[in-house]
């Protein structure tokens, strides 16, 4: 018979503890995210995938908050973040540092994720735009690479925080 693991089964580290594990060179970036759900949703994925830091730029709503609370579950305390005003001071000082800044993004330029070579030696930022207008018109021309996910069905994009997930994984596959 199969059974579910208890959470004390799980073996998780502490806060404590994970601030101290070395994290993957990955760094998102929340380009004007209207909706506290995609924000803390993205604060836990990135908690499970032991990210370097999540930026949050513009508008982006900033923790402490409720709704954001109720879908990172405590990963804002775990995490580092911070917020900027601006994307392209943002994106400058992470280009500056040796990031390679990746918007996902439907692009002229876009190249599939499954078709990109993550490089485990480089140090990558990734963007995630707006719920309704994606990566800002300001931030567009300031980006080394664009991604795109494949998507089969009708649709034309994914919400926020999934389409985070599915990046941020791809991600850590190869830079973990």
């Amino acid at each position: 018979m199969v059974n579910k693991l208890k959470l004390e089964e799980l073996n998780r580290i502490d806060i404590k503890t994970f601030k101290k594990v070395e994290k993957i060179p990955l760094i998102v970036i929340l380009d004007n995210i209207r909706s506290m759900h995609n924000v803390g949703a993205t604060f836990r994925t990135a908690d499970a995938f032991l990210v370097e830091k999540i930026i949050l730029c513009g508008i982006t709503p900033q923790p402490p908050h409720r709704e954001i609370h109720k879908a990172a579950l405590g990963a804002t305390e775990s995490v580092d973040w911070s917020h900027e005003a601006d994307i392209n001071t943002t994106i400058d000082t992470l280009r500056k540092d040796g990031y390679e800044i990746v918007g996902i993004e439907q692009t002229t330029d876009s190249v599939m994720i499954t078709d990109f070579e993550i490089n485990r030696t480089k140090k990558y930022a990734i963007i995630l735009g707006n719920e309704v207008e994606g990566i800002s018109d300001e931030a567009l021309q300031n980006i080394d690479t664009f991604l795109e996910i494949p998507q089969l069905g009708t649709k034309h994009s994914l919400n926020v925080s999934v389409c985070g997930g599915i990046v941020m994984w791809e991600f850590a596959k190869v830079l973990k």
